[in-house]
């Protein structure tokens, strides 16, 4: 994307006037209960407005309007039944980002979400412990010389702290070093994930005592002492602008808080100001899947919060080490003594350990794998030929990626049978939960689930075979990739038109763009009129298509009253007398949460239909449908059993979990309607996707594809959208995300390269 795209970009929502972001679909993060709080909304990739307007300038604006040529699909009158009335004209309820996220645990026990978030924590600082084993510093003119020498030097001097050189923003970065070959590092075993620290009451009153004196609700006391630890009261007393550490707070917040405390002293220039202004945006972005910002979008964003130099602000951030820049080259390498363009990226050390770790590993696995030679026979022996494809490139490669459609998820699980046949240690891990013989990328990292570990804190395995891969964020993906063995294999795979992950990073997609593993596309097309519909939306086309069991039915709606009254009628009555499919098998898919035809007034309909009752249990009866949020990003399919002093009672695949009643209001919601970044990996025999009119500025190609492709056998489309719908799938493509892995992964390639030379 270029820098002016990026930069119009990272202004837009907040040009907005209040109120103007629509409430949708979106990779959530936070709680569900500060977002009905707070009265904000989301645009389509999930970053938060304030109730004042306020949006993350790092975030990308809505997705265009407009029209485009009428495409329909099946039979229109299909369905029967009368609509209900509805106010056509009404616009989407507040939302927040907090959808679906997962809050602080509660009592002394140590929920699924921190196990998983606390073991993900211990692998990253695993990882930076066999980097910096690895890697000695090297100074400038030691083993390099010239522009290279002095550009790693300055890198060097940014990340301990120091003033970089005046060099440093200005020229182009030599080729990342490859650490020369040598024995790796024992690797500590991991320890087991443990609570995250409480603050004290001492803490937390000191806050509450800062608060106060600046007028700031005392409820954040407890949020601020967790984010900023046992110094938090001396440290917002000094920098009160660090009250944006709690995710609920923004900027605008935080000026008058600091006014409040400081006086006229409180300016927009303020260094305390604009140093953690700049480490809120990064994050933000992250939010939008960014791992990174171009530095003129990141200027710009800095000026539209009324920072007076931008520039400069910039760079005291980057002087004081507290975020990190890079020059990424940009086209083929340019002959000696020509200058290399570069693109200036600045992000967080978390983000960037995550992506050098993510490539290095990679690297690392293609580099070392081994294995049985009678590979050939289990390739012959494959159900067919694409399947027979993988293995043969599994048998000579340590990295894979594979890429198809839901049929094409055989291939994969053929490659493992194969594998285990041959007696490797296989195992498959998906985004979802799946069969019996996969586990979840979650249940996988956090040590539920999967082979366990070995005493170097590495899989017990031979190969690892990873479905739904365009799921996995950054850190995810860095620390599973951490976990896999020397001359273990690993295979990446997936469809890479659905919607990408909810965290930072497009893992996936910057691996198939790098080009550096081989790449095998699946010659198995999804079958039936549901395959041909969903790969015409995969190709920009929405197309009609021939439906004569009505596996394809297009519902036209006039409102979003009459949308969920008929969606309602398709759950309960109309699909199960058709195919024959129970109500608890049909899914509802809608763009977003809020609004009279959003998740809420979809499940409040469908609750009311198909499982009446006073909700007694914090909204929730026995045998309601729902979704259990544990961590952003995650949503898990689940029936309400019961509910006693110790939480709510779930049933889960046949798994009995407890929610803490403190965490039921933000992890669980009634599941018959979800969105369709809760419903990507997952499949349902029949699915209504609900379009209301005022969805029209939510809809993308990628959602559209994940939400038509979540059916097996039968789908209704719930159509208000008029011409909007064809235009969307037509024009309307993913949001791109900045990251830094694709050239991360190629500069490695090349320098592999050059030492073998």
């Amino acid at each position: 994307m270029s820098t002016d795209r990026q930069a119009e970009t990272a202004t837009a929502a907040a040009e907005e006037p209040a109120g103007a972001q629509a409430d949708s679909d979106a990779p959530e993060a936070g709680t569900a209960a500060a977002e009905d709080q707070a009265g904000t909304r989301t645009d389509a990739d999930g970053a938060g407005a304030s109730a004042a307007g306020e949006a993350p300038p790092a975030a990308d604006a809505t997705a265009e309007d407009g029209t485009g040529p009428a495409a329909g699909a099946g039979d229109a009158g299909a369905e029967d039944g009368a609509g209900a009335a509805g106010d056509a004209g009404a616009g989407p309820a507040a939302d927040a980002t907090a959808e679906d996220g997962a809050g602080p645990a509660a009592g002394g026990g140590l929920s699924e979400a921190q196990a998983e978030l606390a073991a993900q924590k211990v692998e990253r600082e695993r990882i930076a412990r066999r980097k910096a084993e690895r890697e000695r510093p090297v100074e400038a003119g030691a083993k390099l010389s010239g522009k290279a020498a002095d550009l790693l030097a300055a890198v060097r001097a940014v990340e301990s702290g120091a003033k970089p050189s005046a060099v440093y923003f200005d020229e182009a970065p030599a080729a990342p070093r490859r650490p020369a070959p040598a024995p790796p590092a024992p690797r500590p075993a991991a320890p087991a994930p443990t609570a995250a620290a409480v603050p004290s009451a001492d803490a937390v009153e000191g806050v509450r005592a800062v608060l106060a004196r600046g007028g700031a609700p005392e409820s954040l006391a407890g949020p601020v002492a967790a984010a900023l630890g046992e110094g938090a009261a001396e440290e917002l007393a000094h920098n009160p602008w660090r009250l944006l550490a709690v995710p609920a707070v923004r900027p605008t917040q935080a000026d008058g808080f600091a006014r409040a405390l400081l006086g006229s002293g409180a300016g927009p220039g303020d260094e305390r100001r604009t140093g953690v202004l700049v480490g809120w945006l990064l994050e933000q972005a992250g939010l939008k899947g960014h791992t990174a910002l171009e530095a003129p979008v990141l200027e710009k964003a800095l000026a539209q919060y009324g920072v007076p130099e931008p520039a400069e602000a910039l760079e005291q951030a980057i002087a004081e080490a507290s975020v990190l820049v890079f020059h990424e080259p940009l086209g083929p390498p340019v002959e000696e003594g020509e200058e290399q363009p570069v693109r200036i990226l600045v992000g967080l050390e978390g983000a960037a350990m995550a992506e050098e770790s993510l490539a290095d590993g990679l690297a690392r696995l293609a580099g070392t794998f081994g294995g049985p030679a009678d590979w050939e026979q289990a390739a012959a022996a494959a159900p067919d030929r694409s399947s027979g494809e993988l293995v043969r490139a599994v048998a000579g490669h340590g990295l894979v990626t594979h890429t198809g459609g839901e049929a094409a998820r055989a291939e994969p699980l053929a490659l493992a049978a194969a594998a285990r046949g041959l007696g490797l240690r296989v195992c498959v891990a998906a985004h979802a939960p799946g069969g019996a013989d996969s586990v979840t990328v979650a249940g996988l990292l956090s040590g539920q689930e999967g082979p366990g570990r070995d005493a170097d804190g590495q899989f017990a395995l031979d190969l690892l075979v990873v479905l739904d891969a365009p799921q996995l964020d950054v850190e995810s993906a860095a620390a599973l990739v951490e976990g896999v063995p020397d001359g273990a294999r690993l295979v990446l795979s997936g469809d890479p038109g659905v919607l990408g992950s909810a965290g930072a990073g497009r893992v996936f997609a910057d691996l198939l763009a790098a080009r550096t593993c081989p790449h095998l596309v699946s010659r198995t097309p999804d079958p039936g009129p549901l395959g041909e519909l969903v790969s015409g939306v995969g190709i920009g086309e929405l197309n009609q298509v021939d439906a004569p069991g009505k596996e394809v039915v297009i519902v036209p709606v006039q409102d979003a009253g009459e949308a969920v009254h008929r969606a309602v009628q398709l759950v309960a009555e109309s699909v199960p007398r058709a195919f024959g499919i129970p109500a608890d098998g049909v899914q509802v898919i809608t763009p977003g949460h809020g609004g009279p035809a959003g998740t809420r007034a979809l499940n409040a309909s469908l609750k009311e239909r198909l499982n009446p009752g006073p909700g007694r249990f914090g909204g929730f009866d026995p045998g309601d449908r729902v979704v259990h949020v544990p961590s952003p990003g995650r949503a898990l399919p689940a029936r309400v059993v019961s509910a006693d002093a110790e939480g709510l009672h779930l049933d889960r695949a046949g798994a009995r979990i407890v929610v803490p009643k403190e965490l039921v209001e933000s992890q669980v919601r009634h599941g018959w309607a979800v969105t369709a970044h809760q419903a990507v990996g997952s499949r349902w025999p029949a699915v209504v996707v609900v379009l209301p009119g005022d969805a029209a500025q939510s809809l993308s190609r990628d959602w559209v594809y994940t939400a038509f492709g979540r059916a097996e056998r039968h789908l209704s489309v719930v159509h208000g959208v008029d011409q909007v719908l064809p235009r969307a799938v037509a024009e309307v493509l993913p949001k791109p995300r900045t990251t830094r892995l694709t050239g991360l992964l190629k500069a490695l390639a090349a320098a592999g390269g050059q030492q073998e030379r």
